[in-house]
């Protein structure tokens, strides 16, 4: 449904702009049950010539293999997802579920759930560490629960527009045109950060990663660049960031409960800080920031 919501460009315009033809929707196609297995079946049999396979939602193998814990036009969904992947020059993942298993791959893992081409953080997933589409590229991995829509519709575009390959991908297959800053990047509670100024839910001028477990310093994606809604995001809005666009998500190596909450050492030192800073500096900094009571210019990103 976030896909629907897209505005730069949006799926209308992925029409009659770019001339995507969309096949088949849950959401948007006009066919049901055996006209729904028809069309996947014109689509295998080179019939119907799929560009670009779209796929979303975990890939289910239970129980023991066998996929029958999701069925999707009378077989399991898994085959229509090899088979489909196996013919497509492009393969996109839209989605934690589909990228990495997301929150049904979560210990004890029931359904022995998976992503296309990770299991979390282990490349491997369903289609293995090897695959790569009839294009030569591997599966490209649009994360985030939910994705932002205008990074699916703008993905769609470069592929359409031939160019994808100007699209460098980093080790989990994310696009860095949106996954190589921090959630923290635009965050309009950077300087409080640095500041270590405190915040909590709905609590304007502190920042939610001291006490409710933000982790916009510590996660990839443009949230703060590219708006939902063209409007706000979740710490503009004083709610922390989860992390989604992870593979670790939701509890990113933590413990359980770690959600809303951020995990100390000695009961006021973070037990996780942003990329290549270690706890000393950090905090060295923050107590510069409040002495000196730096601009609010120099606190704007988290590079």
């Amino acid at each position: 449904m976030s896909f629907l919501n897209a505005q730069e460009p949006t799926v209308v315009e992925l029409v009659t702009d770019f001339g995507i033809n969309i096949v088949w929707h849950p959401s948007m196609g006009l066919e049901i049950g055996q006209q729904v297995t028809d069309i996947l079946e014109d689509c295998i049999s080179g019939k119907i010539h799929i560009d670009i396979f779209v796929f979303e939602g975990t890939v289910i193998q239970g129980p023991n293999d066998t996929g029958t814990m999701n069925y999707f036009c009378e077989r399991p969904m898994k085959y229509w997802v090899k088979e489909l992947s196996a013919i497509a020059d492009y393969v996109v993942a839209i989605g934690d579920c589909a990228t990495w298993g997301g929150i049904p791959a979560v210990p004890p893992n029931p359904t022995d759930s998976t992503g296309l081409q990770f299991h979390k953080k282990d490349k491997g997933g369903y289609l293995g560490k090897d695959f790569i589409s009839r294009s030569g590229m591997p599966v490209i991995n649009i994360p985030g629960c939910p994705a932002h829509p205008d990074w699916m519709t703008q993905i769609l575009v470069a592929i359409s527009t031939g160019r994808i390959k100007d699209v460098i991908i980093d080790s989990y297959h994310r696009p860095t045109t949106f996954f190589n800053d921090f959630v923290q990047t635009g965050c309009t509670n950077a300087r409080a950060f640095n500041e270590k100024v405190s915040g909590g839910f709905g609590k304007r001028g502190g920042c939610l990663f001291y006490e409710v477990g933000c982790r916009g310093p510590m996660t990839h994606a443009s949230c703060n660049r590219i708006l939902w809604n063209r409007q706000s995001s979740k710490t503009r809005a004083n709610h922390p960031c989860l992390g989604c666009t992870e593979p670790g998500f939701p509890f990113h190596d933590l413990a359980k409960g770690s959600i809303f909450k951020t995990f100390k050492h000695l009961g006021f030192l973070p037990k996780e800080l942003p990329e290549g800073e270690n706890k000393l500096t950090h905090f060295f900094k923050a107590g510069v920031a409040k002495t000196v009571g730096l601009s609010k210019d120099m606190f704007t990103t988290t590079k």
